[in-house]
């Protein structure tokens, strides 16, 4: 996919060169100028006459006639140098490569070198190019017949750069790729229906990635949790004609099996709320209710593609969330695997329920730290829009890293409040140990807290991405559906991570 090369030469044929422009009031400097030379001067001209823009993310399209031995020349705008950053050029790279799929091409050049500045340096733009190549020309193929004539794609990319190691450039694309792809492995588990995303498919999916990455995986059947006694699990699938599935996943990348690194995601199928049933139109879409354990697939493919030092166990609870004879009601009391009783006042709170077993187990595997990941409510949504996630944690080192990698993602999170007195909410019932919805008040406050309970005192953070999880437009990083939202903050968490015995 991706060649690197030192020596920079414009005779060198390519179907396009991509090439970046900062907004300067001085005369092109560096390659450009060497490239305006090879155009006899008509880049500048085209520059005073504003037919090729330096404005942040503009891309212009300019037909070389000869001039040098790539067809076309994409020219990238960067904006003013002073407001450029890694996001700015990311976002201006994915505009790119949408434009340049759009025309077909399945070849491309990048000069590396016009990325730079005293904030992005070769290895921080290498990284860029593949992971806007990788997120940004994402589609999901769907369910259509399918056209005699099927779209072109980009298929190489050469990266020219002077200034780095070729090998460092090189490391930096394989990285940048890994992220895109794992990121949308997870859009597409996100935009498959129901139908054709059971727990049972996602527990073969988890399986597929465990024999490519050598991961250790664990499957548990309804009989296995039934032995365990993960009844909020049990409680949740009791009105599914599917059957419930506990996924288990494990990356040893230390001698040791210690400081492990939990990633619980939740993985409800569809979400018909059960008896607190969803209205007709908020029922549309519940497909997307496991883009938490998604994520964490996603996740463990970047782990498993990059092979970081560090111990991870990743957890799913799976089933979907149905009406029927058998399905749990509100007022029922269920006892989850740790023990603790929890009254049911809302079958559509169920999110916590499943992960209520699932943290408790991934704590049975030796999770000691943990970060869970759930489309849990709409309150987040309410508070926070759908451009950030909200967040929860019980210990503010480990918030500190999970912020950190989601800074370094682009994916933002802010943190929510948790109190004594929202703690004892969740702690309200009078026949039970929990209740699983104590009411609307700072409702992604309390489905958080009561995953929290479970957690108790392993340093945990918490994920809600009910917002954030899918799109309804298009953008420079994707399409409209799935985003794939927190997955490479996750990866980049556990890449990065530091313990004190670090």
């Amino acid at each position: 996919m991706f060649t690197v090369k030192r020596e920079i030469n414009f005779s060198n044929e390519h179907e396009c060169l991509i090439i970046g422009l900062f907004e300067k009031p001085n005369k092109f400097d560096g390659v450009l100028a060497q490239l305006d030379q090879q155009f006899e001067g008509q880049l500048t001209e085209l520059v005073k006459s504003k037919d090729l823009s330096a404005k942040k993310k503009a891309v212009t399209k300019v037909h070389t006639f000869g001039h040098i031995g790539a067809k076309r020349l994409f020219v990238v705008g960067l904006g003013r140098e002073k407001d450029y950053s890694f996001d700015v050029l990311r976002e201006a790279l994915g505009k790119t490569f949408k434009v340049v799929k759009s025309s077909m091409i399945q070849e491309a050049a990048v000069y590396l070198d016009s990325f730079l500045s005293e904030e992005v340096d070769a290895l921080d733009a290498a990284h860029a190019v593949s992971e806007a190549f990788a997120l940004s020309t994402y589609r999901f193929a769907g369910y259509k017949q399918k056209s005699n004539d099927p779209a072109k794609t980009i298929e190489n990319i050469s990266v020219y750069s002077v200034v780095a190691d070729e090998e460092d450039v090189k490391a930096s694309l394989t990285v940048g790729y890994a992220h895109g792809k794992g990121t949308n492995s997870a859009r597409t588990l996100v935009n498959l229906p129901g139908n054709m995303l059971t727990a049972t498919d996602m527990a073969n999916y988890a399986r597929e990635l465990a024999s490519k990455y050598d991961f250790e995986a664990e499957i548990l059947e309804k009989e296995d949790m039934l032995k365990l006694g993960m009844g909020a699990l049990l409680a949740v699938n009791q009105g599914s004609a599917e059957p419930p599935k506990m996924i288990v996943l494990k990356y040893q990348g230390k001698e040791e099996w210690k400081d492990v690194i939990g990633l619980v995601g939740k993985g409800i199928t569809f979400d018909t709320g059960g008896y607190s049933i969803k209205s007709k139109d908020g029922i549309v879409g519940m497909k997307t209710d496991m883009g938490g354990a998604a994520a964490v697939l996603g996740a463990m493919e970047i782990i498993g593609e990059l092979k970081p030092e560090q111990n991870v166990v990743a957890v799913i609870p799976s089933t979907d969330n149905m009406v029927s004879g058998n399905a749990f009601k509100p007022d029922d009391v269920i006892t989850s695997m740790s023990g603790k009783t929890i009254e049911v006042l809302n079958t559509d709170a169920e999110g916590r329920l499943v992960l209520a077993d699932a943290v408790t187990y991934a704590k049975h595997h030796g999770a000691n730290y943990l970060v869970d990941v759930a489309t849990l409510t709409g309150g987040v949504i309410v508070a926070l829009g759908m451009d950030t996630t909200g967040a929860l944690t019980n210990n503010e080192a480990l918030w500190e890293q999970v912020l950190e990698a989601s800074y370094e993602a682009g994916e933002p999170i802010w943190r929510l409040p948790l109190f004594e007195k929202d703690k004892q909410r969740v702690r309200s019932s009078k026949i039970a140990d929990l209740n699983n919805s104590p009411g609307r008040e700072g409702h992604a406050i309390m489905g958080g807290a009561f995953v929290g309970e479970f957690a108790e005192d392993t340093p945990w953070v918490h994920l809600d991405i009910a917002g954030t999880s899918t799109t309804r437009k298009e953008h420079d990083l994707g399409p409209a559906g799935a985003t794939g939202v927190m997955v490479r903050t996750l990866a980049l968490l556990v890449e990065r991570f530091e313990t004190e015995s670090n």
